[in-house]
């Protein structure tokens, strides 16, 4: 294993995600591990502007396993999109030697990397954060399985009173452009409709779907939507669609909004943050750059950046199937 890189620097960006300090832990202690300097970089790539470093070592990542959020914090940054705002980046990492880069965040914060690497031939590894698991290259984001049991759980409670009171309850989770969460926690919690941007379902089959579990004896309902849907212009519009066409229905909207993102990271997020954490490290000692660490048949797996960046996930048609099943 190459020892070139001495020092190397980690940060989160983007849209914070359960088991971002659980990798900031793993990616600060495989330094330490082979012997490396390792710098926190606080509020991404805006703090990376302003030199906003400090010094991390094993100590300093102790009981921060279990947290949600990130202790690096996150922002969002218009001047480094700029040619001048990633000059005063890469000017601030050479004024204090940092070599390398792990970068934690979404397909924003790799864009940004991308960019920056190209620019300046520095070398980066991304780690995938972000409750949507819509990063290509990945079975597992970090956080997503997290937002899964929340999500369950969240729906378990809203059944009850469903229950109770002989409603529907329409419930909104994240998913603008991709139904992971959705299809994973409507088929976890045994929701009787699911609606996500890859599927139509269009408005008069939710109508004949409804009216099925009405006549099969059930007295209430639970349909999960991803905020992406396009049957409606939003879940109060279908709710409204639902009164108007089913009077029978008393219906109700739950949404779950950034609920999703918070919270202890699960087991598997934690396990799954420390092997990215170490895979990232140890793949920038071996000279490699412009990857993301990802997750394949339970393997540890090199993404080129781009390609994760430019790939789009696919929605699991048999998942969909069993939903459809389940539903009956």
């Amino acid at each position: 294993m190459s020892k070139s890189i001495k020092k190397i620097g980690v940060m989160t960006s983007g849209g914070d995600s359960p088991g971002m300090n659980a990798a900031i832990r793993s990616v600060v202690r495989t330094c330490a591990y082979h012997n490396v300097e390792c710098v926190g970089i606080y509020r991404g790539y805006e703090g990376m502007m302003e030199g906003d470093f400090k010094p991390m070592d094993a100590r300093s990542v102790k009981d921060i396993i279990n947290k949600g959020g990130t202790v690096l914090k996150s922002a969002r940054s218009k001047e480094f999109r700029t040619p001048e705002g990633r000059k005063i980046a890469h000017q601030k990492l050479m004024d204090v030697n940092i070599e390398a880069l792990v970068v934690i965040g979404g397909d924003g914060t790799f864009n940004g990397g991308l960019v920056f690497n190209k620019e300046f031939d520095f070398p980066i590894i991304g780690i995938p954060g972000t409750i949507d698991n819509d990063i290509f290259g990945t079975t597992h984001t970090l956080g997503f399985d997290t937002a899964l049991n929340t999500v369950v759980e969240c729906i378990d409670k809203i059944r009850d009173t469903a229950s109770s009171h002989n409603r529907l309850f329409f419930v909104e989770v994240m998913g603008r452009d991709v139904g992971h969460i959705a299809l994973n926690a409507g088929v976890g919690a045994g929701a009787e409709e699911i609606l996500i941007p890859e599927e139509n379902l269009g408005l008069e089959r939710l109508l004949e779907s409804l009216q099925r579990s009405k006549r099969s004896g059930k007295s209430s309902s639970i349909v999960v939507v991803a905020e992406g849907d396009k049957i409606g212009k939003n879940v109060f519009e279908l709710k409204d669609y639902v009164e108007t066409n089913l009077d029978e229905y008393d219906v109700r909207v739950s949404v779950l909004g950034h609920m999703q993102r918070g919270g202890p990271p699960s087991c598997f997020d934690r396990v799954l943050a420390s092997r990215m954490g170490v895979k990232a490290v140890e793949s920038l000692l071996e000279g490699k750059s412009n990857y993301m660490v990802g997750l394949i048949n339970n393997k540890m797996t090199l993404t080129p950046l781009e390609q994760a960046v430019k790939g789009k996930t696919q929605i699991d048609r048999e998942l969909l199937r069993v939903s459809e099943i389940m539903s009956t």
